[in-house]
C-alpha cells in the first residue's frame, strides 16, 4: 500500500478513537445542564455516562474477533457508522430514556471500531520503525482527546447547548465513513465457520456487562454490599463458564493461546494497573479544581490542558525514536516512573492550593504517558499472530475499560469515605474533600508502583535495532518493535 494512503487510513483511524474519547469525556462537563433540561434525577443522571461504559467495555472482546472473522474494515465501518447514528438520535433526545439508550447504542458502535482499529494499524505498518511512529500518533489521539474532550464540552455547552456535543460527532463520523471505505485495506476475514462460537460470545458479554454494572454502581451500593458481591460473583461465574467453553470449544471466540505469551498477558495486566490508577487523575483532579478550587468548567478543562499537550509531544516527537533506540520495555518503564512521581505529588495537595506550584508540575510529569502507552500498546499486540490481531486488539481495550471502570468506582469510593469520616471529625468541607482525593491518589501511586514491578520482571527486554551507518553493512535487523507478521495484501483482522 501507498504510504499516502497508509497515512490516510493511519488519520481515519485516529480520527475514531479520538470520536470515541472525545464521547467518553465531553458529556462530563455537560452533565448539570442535561439535567436540568430533560428532568434527570441524581440517580438517573449517572446513567449517561454508565450505558456507554457498560455497552463499551462489554461488547469490546466480541467486537475484536468478530472483526478477524467478517473483516475488520467491515466491522470498523459497521461501528463508526452506528456510533454516528447514534449521536444524532442522543442530540435530538427529549427524554433520560431516549439519551440512555442512545448513549447505550454509541457505547456498541465505539466497541466495534475501536475493537479492530488497532488490529487494522499494525497489519498496515509492519516496518518497526514506521509502526513505532504510527502506535504513538495513535495513543495520542486517545491520551489528549479526554483533556480536550472537557474544554470542548465545556464551550459547547456554554455557548451554545449541551446537544451540540452529540452533533459535533456527525461531520466527523459522515467524513470518517467515507475516506474508510476507500484507504482501508479490504479484507475478506476468516469466516464465521472459523470461530462462531455463539455461546461463548453469550457468556463474555453476560460476565462483562455484569461485571462492570456491579463496579459503576459501587459508589452507591458499597463494595461490600450484597449487591456488589453478588454481581460480582455471577460475573467471575459467567467468565469462568466463558474460558471453560473456549478450551472446549471446536471454534472457539477467543482462542486461549493469545494469553500464553507473556508480552500480550504482560501488556494487559500493566494496563490494568496503569489505567485504574491514572483515570483518577482526570476524574479526582478535575472535581478538586471544582469542588475545592471553585474552577468552572471551561477553566478546569483549560487548566489540564498542560497535561494534553505534553502528552501530545512526547508521543508524537519522541516516543517512536526512544523505542527505535532503548525498546519498549525500557521505555515504558521510564514512563511509568514519571507517572507514579505524578499521583505521588498529588498525594501532597493543599486545600489552598497554587495551580503554577502545586499543579503544573503535575501536569507536565504527565509526559511520562506518553512514553508509556504507545510502549505498552506494542507491547500488547506483540504476541498475536495476523489471525488474532483483532482479537488482540479488542483484548487490549478491553482491559482498558475494565481499567478505568475500577479505578473510577474504587477510587471515588475510597476517596468519599475519607471525606465523609473526616467531616465527622468535624474537618470542614474543602479540608475533608482534599483529604479524601489524597487518598485515592495514595492508592493510585501503589497501583503504578504495581504496574512497574510488573513490567520489570514479566515483560522482557528486546535487542533495539541500531541504525544503518554508511560504513555498516544493511544485514536484517532484530525488530525494535513487536512484529506481526507481514499480511497479504488482501489479508485475511482493534480500538478504541
Amino acid at each position: 500500500m501507498h504510504a499516502q494512503t497508509r497515512s490516510l487510513a493511519l488519520t481515519v483511524l485516529a480520527s475514531a478513537m479520538l470520536m470515541t474519547v472525545l464521547d467518553g469525556s465531553i458529556v462530563t462537563v455537560a452533565m448539570p445542564a442535561i439535567q436540568a433540561d430533560l428532568g434527570f434525577t441524581p440517580a438517573g443522571l449517572s446513567w449517561v455516562v454508565n450505558a456507554y461504559l457498560i455497552a463499551f467495555g462489554s461488547l469490546l472482546l466480541l467486537a475484536g474477533r468478530l472483526g478477524d472473522l467478517i473483516g475488520r474494515k467491515r466491522m470498523f465501518l459497521a461501528g463508526t457508522a452506528v456510533f454516528t447514528a447514534a449521536s444524532l438520535l442522543a442530540a435530538v433526545a427529549g427524554s433520560p430514556a431516549v439519551l440512555i439508550a442512545a448513549r447505550f447504542l454509541q457505547g456498541a458502535g465505539s466497541a466495534m471500531s475501536s475493537a479492530v482499529s488497532l488490529g487494522i494499524l499494525v497489519t498496515l505498518f509492519t516496518e518497526p520503525r514506521e509502526r513505532a511512529r504510527a502506535i504513538a500518533v495513535f495513543s495520542f489521539t486517545g491520551a489528549a482527546g479526554a483533556s480536550v474532550g472537557q474544554v470542548l464540552g465545556g464551550l459547547l455547552t456554554d455557548a451554545l447547548s449541551w446537544n451540540w456535543i452529540f452533533f459535533i460527532n456527525l461531520p466527523i463520523g459522515a467524513a470518517a465513513i467515507a475516506l474508510a471505505a476507500r484507504v482501508l485495506p479490504a479484507d475478506r476475514g476468516l469466516g464465521l465457520r472459523a470461530g462462531a462460537d455463539a455461546l461463548g460470545a453469550l457468556l463474555v458479554t453476560a460476565g462483562l456487562m455484569t461485571g462492570i454494572y456491579a463496579v459503576v454502581r459501587i459508589e452507591e451500593h458499597g463494595a461490600a454490599s450484597a449487591h456488589t458481591l453478588g454481581l460480582g460473583a455471577l460475573a467471575l461465574a459467567l467468565l469462568a463458564g466463558f474460558l471453560v467453553r473456549q478450551r472446549r470449544a471446536a471454534t472457539p471466540l477467543m482462542p486461549l493461546r493469545i494469553l500464553r505469551s507473556r508480552a500480550v498477558a504482560g501488556a494487559n495486566l500493566v494496563q490494568l494497573l496503569m489505567v485504574a490508577a491514572l483515570f483518577s487523575f482526570q476524574v479526582l483532579v478535575a472535581l478538586y479544581l471544582q469542588k475545592v478550587q471553585g474552577y468552572g468548567a471551561t477553566a478546569t478543562g483549560l487548566a489540564m490542558l498542560p497535561a494534553a499537550l505534553v502528552i501530545g509531544a512526547v508521543s508524537l516527537g519522541v516516543s517512536a525514536r526512544l523505542v527505535t533506540r532503548f525498546g519498549e520495555r525500557a521505555v515504558l518503564l521510564t514512563g511509568l516512573g514519571l507517572l507514579v512521581g505524578v499521583l505521588g505529588l498529588l498525594t501532597r495537595l493543599p486545600v489552598h492550593a497554587s495551580y503554577a506550584v502545586d499543579l503544573l508540575p503535575v501536569m507536565l510529569l504527565a509526559a511520562g504517558f506518553g512514553l508509556a502507552l504507545p510502549a505498552l500498546t506494542s507491547l500488547g499486540m506483540s504476541g498475536a499472530d495476523e489471525a488474532d490481531a483483532g482479537l488482540a486488539s479488542g483484548l487490549f481495550n478491553t482491559t482498558q475499560q475494565i481499567g478505568m471502570a475500577l479505578g473510577v468506582a474504587v477510587l471515588t469510593t475510597l476517596a468519599a469515605a475519607r471525606t465523609e469520616a473526616l467531616g465527622a471529625a468535624g474537618a470542614g468541607a474543602a479540608e475533608a474533600l482534599t483529604g479524601g482525593y489524597r487518598l485515592a491518589f495514595a492508592v493510585g501511586t501503589g497501583l503504578l508502583l504495581a504496574a512497574l514491578a510488573v513490567a520489570a520482571t514479566v515483560l522482557r527486554a528486546k535487542t533495539p535495532a541500531r541504525p544503518q551507518t554508511p560504513e555498516t553493512p544493511k544485514t536484517p535487523q532484530t525488530p525494535e518493535a513487536p512484529q506481526v507478521p507481514r499480511p497479504a495484501e488482501a489479508e485475511a483482522v482493534t480500538a478504541a
